[in-house]
């Protein structure tokens, strides 16, 4: 063959490569989709999972848990439970077993649109973003500032465009919410207003809890629609580590499992500092506090739908402050999703947080490592996945786009390398190599797999030299930041139609502006 007719045939499979890549593809066969199956990597053995679970088992009957309330005790003395001597409410290890084995599996966690439905069960893993930032990052002026309800709005405008982040939990703190209870009703608000992925919220008083319940039920349409899809779950540290109960959250967690609302269980001990500086002893003590809260919900509504949480973080020693981006973060969260798989429970915890102020190298490395070995534990639900910064201080807008790029290209690892006949390729290498132009890019396997194996960055720039100095030499941020105005200035979803805006608007202080939620923001009219 000719230089000519080779260049020929390169051109027709690039044009080839080009056309498929435009066209949509199903979910179903893209390379990867909400739910790939981990469990390629494992820190600790298979002898060591009995050992944690035989010494959480041992706090639960000895030391037991301080500081429950009334309501708590009743509920699981009645179970075979005592409050000891010092007033420490102990589990026997009978119970626990018990509650392993009929706690709820195999649940779905709905979205609004069944499209975004999740099934957090085996080892099939799911991102999302979380977290409590008191402030927004601006990487244009390399500024902090407060994180307003607006942002929290903006931020699910944002998820709901993302492809690789399938829920979406609350991952900042309104510092222009005055009151608890605005904060608590607001934040479900902006949440739902902007996507229609499974989200994930918290309360601060079970009055609180009742109000977004009564707002839920007009959402979906009645009480009974509700408790059939429950779209929105409660995040409730119930626990103060270590080893006592949270009594406001706890109240919560009751409200909460009562109306039907899935509850994420969480226990978030800093390692150093409120659990064990040994690693092993952080995942026994996390262990211990989650296994206490499976129990506790369970006795007082049998089955309920329970998000088991072990979230455990980790301290610079030399300073005694948190350190989110740490390899020692990531081994952690993926003891604990090893021991969520061996009680066979919905698991879910955090990775994907950075130390690093802006979204740079830095953020970038701790975020990869952290995420990226988590999810190949197959963790269910991996949570602080997109957008954190500065140890869960700081929620970057244009990060949840750069990450979003990051999670597709970790869920490929996850997904891993199917090894069939048709995939060997003994037959494409023979027909290449013995009549073909020896190269691959133009033949059917190669057209027929660049979406179904492979996949490709929004944001990341992949162009050669040439053409990125061409291009104005652009980085990934000014690309963020671009794609985030886009969205921010065209993308206004209708979730909460008018109709049911005003009813919960007249009965409910929404403070999030309509203007706002509408074509022609004064935002972005300039």
């Amino acid at each position: 063959m000719s230089t000519a007719e080779d260049l020929s045939r390169r051109r027709g499979g690039r044009d080839a490569r080009r056309a498929l890549r435009s066209r949509a593809i199903p979910m179903d066969e893209a390379a990867v989709r909400p739910g790939m199956t981990g469990g390629q990597y494992k820190p600790l053995k298979d002898s060591d999972l009995p050992r944690i679970h035989e010494a959480a088992l041992k706090l639960l009957e000895t030391v037991g848990l301080g500081n429950p309330i009334p309501s708590c005790v009743e509920a699981m003395s009645a179970r075979g439970c005592w409050v000891n001597e010092r007033g420490r409410l102990c589990i026997p290890r009978a119970l626990v077993d018990d509650t392993i084995a009929g706690a709820a599996r195999n649940f779905i966690l709905p979205a609004r649109n069944p499209q975004h439905d999740m099934e957090p069960s085996g080892k099939r893993v799911y991102f999302g973003t979380a977290g409590a930032a008191v402030h927004i990052v601006e990487p244009s002026t390399k500024e902090y500032r407060e994180s307003l309800l607006i942002d929290l709005y903006d931020a699910a405008r944002i998820v709901d465009n993302c492809e690789h982040i399938h829920f979406y939990q609350r991952p900042l703190t309104a510092r222009d919410m005055i009151t608890g209870h605005d904060l608590d009703i607001n934040t479900m608000y902006a949440c739902l207003a902007g996507t229609q992925k499974h989200v994930g919220t918290s309360m601060v008083d079970p009055a609180h809890v009742t109000e977004c319940l009564e707002m839920l039920h007009v959402i979906a349409g009645g009480e009974d629609k509700w408790r059939a899809r429950p779209f929105v779950s409660q995040s409730n540290c119930f626990v103060v580590p270590p080893l006592k109960f949270a009594e406001d959250a706890c109240r919560c967690l009751e409200t909460a499992a009562r109306g039907g609302m899935p509850v994420l269980l969480l226990s978030a001990a800093q390692a150093g500092a409120t659990s064990p500086a040994a690693l092993a002893g952080t995942v026994v003590q996390a262990v211990a506090e989650c296994l206490a809260g499976l129990v506790y919900i369970n006795c007082i509504v049998p089955g309920a739908l329970a998000i088991w949480g072990p979230w455990p973080f980790v301290s610079d020693l030399r300073t005694g402050a948190m350190s989110g981006g740490s390899g020692e973060q990531a081994l952690i969260t993926s003891g604990c999703a090893q021991m969520g798989h061996y009680y066979d429970l919905t698991v879910g915890s955090a990775a994907g947080m950075c130390d690093s102020k802006m979204p740079d190298m830095q953020a970038g490395y701790e975020k990869g490592v952290t995420a990226g070995i988590s999810a190949m534990t197959g963790i269910n639900l991996l949570y602080e996945s997109a957008g954190m910064h500065a140890s869960l201080l700081g929620f970057c807008l244009e990060s949840l786009l750069i990450d979003n790029d990051m999670l597709g290209s970790i869920n490929r690892n996850v997904r891993g390398i199917e090894v069939t006949e048709d995939s060997l390729s003994i037959d494409v290498i023979a027909e290449t190599c013995l009549n073909g132009p020896g190269h691959y890019l133009g033949s059917d396997q190669t057209l027929s797999l660049m979406q179904k194996d492979y996949v490709y960055p929004s944001i990341s720039n992949r162009m050669s030299p040439k053409e990125w100095v061409e291009a104005g030499r652009p980085d990934i941020v000014e690309r963020a930041a671009a794609r985030k105005r886009e969205i921010l200035s065209t993308y206004y979803p209708d979730y909460i139609p008018r109709a049911i805006d005003d009813i919960l608007r007249a009965k409910h202080d929404i403070k999030l502006p309509r203007q706002v939620m509408e074509p022609g923001d004064p935002r972005w009219a300039r």
